[in-house]
């Protein structure tokens, strides 16, 4: 637990930014981790992340599989975890 405390408080000294695209008005930028948000479900179709495309104002969700999951969790994307019940 410790070993995540710190590496949530380190500070980067480069901020990660990351290539999205908005399928509403087809504009290609660069987004910073704060406006991503990541929600990792208990399958595919519950995992996805969400921004809004600073373009045309669109609520944009695409699908993330596990490679995109690292990347952004890795990145510093606000995650929310769902929990299915048994």
């Amino acid at each position: 637990m410790t070993a995540q405390m710190t590496a949530r408080t380190t500070q980067r000294t480069t901020p990660v930014m990351f290539k999205a695209a908005c399928p509403r008005c087809r504009g290609s930028f660069e987004l910073a981790a704060e406006a991503l948000r990541l929600v990792v479900g208990g399958t595919s179709r519950t995992t996805f992340y969400s921004f809004t495309c600073p373009d045309c104002g669109e609520a944009v969700r695409k699908p993330a599989g596990e490679r995109i999951v690292e990347l952004l969790i890795n990145g510093g994307v606000s995650t929310l975890r769902l929990h299915s019940r048994m």
